[in-house]
């Protein structure tokens, strides 16, 4: 006689965490009503884990929970690593499905080739949770939704910005201010406001100043990889705020219902649009957008070859902060990238200022003044096109003011306008010259500044004084 036997498998599910951040898994768990697992991870003196659960997870649905940051004198390799080990452990101790919950994704920025020889890594770490055994992965809010396609398995992409605005809601009464420090996975990065350096906490000469969108090849690749994507993504969000102001929301729009709101003064000309773009075919294109939108008030920013195509931005009067010393097609975008871009199209007679961009220095703005003086300089070299003392010293103070919309305030000595002096002892375009004071707003402000003090600590370098490290 023949006998089977049903067997019925209950499925049961287990929380675990790493070390990076153990109080957002005890929370997790709380909501969850579960106990977290022990993890039970050893270190050993050469920096080896080894995890051992404190459990049974045959059978189990287990959930594997760690932060891809630096926290606890740990760094991001050590999180993701500690993860991967526990993905391990739980897939030889016969777990039925290892799920690697990542609220923060760790080298998530790394999602394409930017440059020849680089790497991947968003894609590699997504091969190695799937070579550990997990089965599924959760995320929150990654820099890109393509990282979703690198794992071989389903990928719950959350977002946390209905919780956050929810809390910004509830909880911030007069105001708030949001930083966005680049475009991120959107062409839009935010808005931008003008301040000064004075040693007060009062640095905002001018909040919402502009909004910043990028344009070229990095908006291209944010839009989805061509300039006819990017320039349609552009024109939908301009027509969705246009809707907005009307008070018309769409149910499928490209926008969130606070971007259309706050894209309002960028579409009818009351707030700047600050738009990076370098090549003459995108300069172009933004220009085409102007005939369209009349009312946008444009900035090029970069604008690396805008000398080919300086009388289109002339006729067009839309205002150019280009970097100075671009003078190396460091991308496709750059080709044509020359120190006489600004000569030249200051000579066709667009009103440019001097910006930093491309150079990676905007911590460094006093090289602003050698970048003018090179300017300067460049009128003696055969062939280039350079600036007058008068054009270079007005392209780092008058110029940018005005297009920034603040040139009845400063950049310039006038009655009325804020106080803002620096007084050098010397030619300020020399670079052998130095400030001797500086007043902004009418208050002298002090002169130290970490490099004096370390100057001032090792130029006569007292015993006792120095680091231990000068004893050997």
């Amino acid at each position: 006689m023949n006998k089977t036997i049903d067997k019925v498998t209950t499925k049961r599910m287990a929380l675990y965490t790493g070390r990076t951040h153990p109080d957002l898994a005890e929370e997790v768990a709380r909501h969850l009503e579960v106990q977290l697992g022990e993890a039970n991870i050893v270190e050993f003196a050469n920096g080896e884990l080894r995890p051992r659960f404190g459990e049974s997870v045959r059978g189990g649905d287990v959930f594997i929970m760690q932060t891809h940051c630096a926290a606890n004198g740990r760094s991001v390799n050590d999180s993701i690593m500690e993860q991967l080990i526990m993905i391990d452990a739980a897939y030889r101790a016969s777990a039925k499905r290892v799920t690697a919950v990542c609220p923060f994704y760790g080298y998530a920025r790394q999602d394409r080739k930017a440059e020849g020889r680089e790497p991947i890594t968003a894609r590699l770490i997504a091969d190695m949770f799937k070579a550990a055994g997990a089965k599924r992965m959760v995320s929150i809010d990654l820099h890109s939704g393509q990282i979703q396609g690198f794992f071989e398995g389903p990928v719950d992409h959350l977002t946390a910005v209905p919780v956050l605005e929810e809390y910004v809601r509830s909880n911030v009464r007069n105001g708030v201010v949001i930083v966005s420090p680049d475009a991120g996975n959107a062409i839009f990065a935010g808005q931008g406001a003008v301040i000064d350096t004075g040693a007060d906490f009062d640095p905002v000469t001018k909040a919402k100043a502009f909004q910043f969108v990028e344009f070229g090849e990095t908006g291209a690749r944010i839009a989805g990889g061509s300039r006819p994507a990017l320039i349609a993504a552009f024109r939908t969000a301009l027509a969705e705020a246009a809707d907005a102001a009307k008070g018309v929301f769409r149910d499928n729009a490209l926008l969130k219902r606070q971007d259309a709101l706050a894209l309002i003064p960028v579409a009818n000309g009351t707030m700047k649009l600050f738009i990076h773009v370098e090549s003459a075919p995108d300069i172009l294109s933004v220009l085409a957008l102007k005939k369209d939108y009349p009312a946008l008030n444009l900035v090029l920013v970069g604008a690396t070859e805008g000398w080919r195509v300086a009388p289109q931005i002339a006729a067009a009067k839309v205002p150019v902060l280009a970097s100075a010393l671009n003078d190396l097609p460091d991308s496709f975008e750059q080709l044509a990238a020359t120190q006489s871009n600004i000569g030249r199209m200051k000579a066709a007679g667009v009103e440019v200022g001097i910006g930093m961009i491309n150079d990676n220095e905007a911590r460094q703005a006093q090289l602003s003044m050698q970048y003018a003086g090179n300017l300067v300089a460049l009128t003696k070299v055969p062939g280039a096109t350079g600036l007058t003392w008068s054009e270079a010293f007005a392209a780092i103070t008058s110029v940018p003011a005005s297009i920034a919309g603040l040139g009845a305030e400063i950049g310039a000595l006038k009655t009325g306008r804020r106080a803002d002096i620096v007084l050098w002892d010397g030619d300020p375009l020399e670079v052998a010259t130095g400030v001797t004071d500086v007043w902004i707003d009418g208050v002298k402000q002090p002169l130290s500044t970490r490099q004096t003090r370390l100057r001032d600590r090792y130029n006569d370098p007292q015993e006792g004084r120095l680091p231990n490290a000068y004893d050997h």
